[in-house]
């Protein structure tokens, strides 16, 4: 199948429908497909605003909705690119002259301005560790760049920064042994959910259990290789693969997520942590923000834990997932009540996305 024939999601269906038996009926192991037909009737007072905001008022009276449900994750995404034209009402002021700092913020001096942890700091080349002030986990600490502007990165500070992150989930580990469940994550910007705006990375390791999210794919990706004999994270990317929503860097494969829990979201898989990852999410990282436009994006890094423990964790690679949290400057949230107790709406075509990726590299 050419990727130019997957013009749209609304095109989703036809293309399952077209797919080899064994790739749909992997499709359909993993996915529910719906698609839905939306109607309006907007009163003639309303036409000129229509045609200026979406193109055309037919454009409104029919809208296609697509839906797609993970039945093992059960993480489910409803897709309408019309979304993507709403009308936004208000900006906030432009952030820009504070992304370069004026050297006040307690991370321009972490060994002065911030705490450390019990058992230290790690130094990278580029990064320093701090005991995050405000903790969300027992052991939480903040990854923090010596460049101030946290749009500024380069594949050195990225390797470094995530090189930093793996040295200190060693070092916690090894201080705290019942710690067992890592975690990594990267919010850019205040949009993302960043509370300062100097750049940084997070870091932090759980006792008990993993995190829930983390816990839900673990027992998902369980779940369906005892039913199925089948490895879940193989099938989910060879799903990807029939739909050409993928490629690999060397070691590292990429997909742009089905069921994206928002905008624009790419997945990467691994075997482990080190040096093919880290080159290879910065130039995925890269060519998504470059040719996308992104600015706000949050990044999470799923791993297995430390050490055995007893639940199942046989061929749960590492996991990356980032994506995009619009317009650093609208003061319009992306998040709302559909995100946070239904399934997440998003309007950006998985085909566009990887085709602009896939370009980039």
């Amino acid at each position: 199948m050419s990727t130019t024939t997957l013009r749209s999601v609304t095109s989703l269906p036809e293309h399952v429908a077209a797919l080899s038996s064994a790739d749909r009926g992997r499709f359909e192991r993993l996915f529910s497909l719906t698609r839905s037909v939306g109607h309006t009737a907007p009163p003639a007072e309303m036409v000129a605003w229509i045609k200026g905001s979406f193109g055309s008022v037919e454009a409104v009276e029919q809208q296609t909705i697509i839906k797609i449900h993970n039945r093992w994750t059960l993480e489910g995404t409803l897709y309408n690119d019309l979304r993507a034209r709403r009308p936004v009402q208000g900006r906030l002021a432009d952030e820009e002259s504070a992304l370069a700092g004026d050297g006040t913020d307690s991370f321009c001096t972490p060994l002065t301005g911030t705490p450390a942890d019990t058992f230290g700091r790690i130094q990278g080349n580029h990064t320093i560790t701090a005991s995050n002030v405000a903790k969300y986990d027992g052991l939480h600490s903040v990854v923090i760049s010596a460049e101030h502007n946290p749009l500024r990165w380069t594949e050195e500070s990225v390797v470094d920064a995530l090189s930093t992150a793996e040295r200190w989930l060693r070092r916690a580990h090894q201080a705290q042994s019942a710690a067992k469940y890592p975690f990594i994550m990267w919010n850019c910007l205040p949009r993302s959910g960043a509370s300062i705006l100097h750049g940084h990375m997070q870091v932090a390791l759980s006792e008990s259990c993993a995190y829930t999210r983390v816990e839900l794919w673990r027992r998902a990706a369980q779940a369906y290789r005892e039913q199925h004999n089948a490895p879940y994270f193989a099938d989910y990317f060879a799903t990807h693969a029939a739909l050409e929503l993928t490629s690999d860097l060397g070691e590292v494969r990429w997909l742009v997520h089905l069921t994206p829990v928002k905008e624009k979201e790419v997945v990467l898989l691994v075997d482990r942590l080190g040096a093919d990852l880290y080159g290879s999410l910065y130039r995925v990282l890269r060519s998504w923000v470059d040719g996308l436009g992104v600015q706000a994006f949050n990044l999470a890094i799923y791993l297995p834990p430390m050490e055995p423990v007893s639940e199942d964790w046989s061929d749960f690679p590492v996991v990356v997932r980032f994506v995009d949290r619009g317009d650093p400057a609208s003061a319009t949230s992306d998040v709302g009540a559909m995100e946070l107790f239904a399934q997440p709406v998003v309007s950006s075509d998985p085909w566009k996305v990887a085709a602009v990726v896939r370009a980039g590299l």
